[in-house]
């Protein structure tokens, strides 16, 4: 009886314990506390995105936590735009505080890995090598109903389930235009920063392929949310 008591004693005070170092931990280091788009990026940010691919209302709820006008986007219900290809967890991201050439859909939480990489690495490396912000985006698209590659067998591309985004360039608030066709690799600012900016997004999409990758990537960044650090 005497060991049962000690037993629960020493239970009773772990658990405190514990509650007391949990309540102690950052929220942007805590993996069960919701995301916000201001939280610090850490190497948990990619796993608490990668979980609300499952969980609709909270990454909606993530998203609301954008500031006023950083995000205009549609939640958009769960539907088949091409046979084989059902999107789940998805919205319409319009714009925001950078502009886009087209609309697109987007998975839920790619739409928030991309708003928190636009403000937290993406306009801080344009304001670093250029003094001057992104004021537009153009890509070539996120969701597109085919094998990677586009080929006949395989599996599935990321853009089958619009979990990743294709960015071809850059125009910046001064009218500066940068591209990854001209400029990659490049040794001035514009090529620095194209640097920059891929190896920004590693911190926050599950995969960043780009020039460096294979001839398919030649002009464009590719941003997807599988895998958890894949850079090339």
């Amino acid at each position: 009886m005497r060991s049962l008591l000690v037993l629960v004693v020493l239970m009773v005070a772990a658990v405190a314990a514990w509650w007391q170092f949990e309540a102690r931990i950052p929220s942007h280091w805590h993996p069960w506390k919701p995301l916000s788009v201001g939280d610090a990026l850490t190497p948990v940010t990619k796993w608490k995105l990668q979980r609300l691919a499952g969980d609709r209302e909270a990454c909606l709820t993530a998203l609301d936590t954008a500031p006023e006008g950083a995000l205009r986007m549609t939640p958009l219900d769960d539907h088949e735009p091409a046979p084989g290809c059902p999107l789940e967890n998805v919205v319409r991201i319009h714009g925001g505080e950078i502009q886009f050439n087209a609309s697109f859909v987007a998975s839920c939480p790619l739409a928030l890995a991309w708003v928190m990489y636009e403000r937290q690495r993406l306009q801080p490396a344009a304001e670093a090598h250029f003094g001057s912000r992104v004021a537009r985006v153009e890509h070539y698209g996120s969701f597109a109903c085919r094998n990677v590659y586009g080929r006949a067998d395989g599996r599935r591309s990321e853009h089958a389930t619009a979990e990743a985004l294709d960015v071809a360039s850059f125009r910046l608030e001064d009218g500066r235009r940068i591209t990854l066709r001209e400029h990659w690799g490049g040794e001035d600012a514009r090529g620095a920063f194209l640097r920059d900016a891929r190896d920004g997004a590693c911190d926050l999409f599950g995969n960043v392929l780009g020039p460096a990758y294979n001839r398919a990537h030649a002009d464009h960044f590719h941003f997807g949310m599988r895998g958890f650090r894949v850079r090339r």
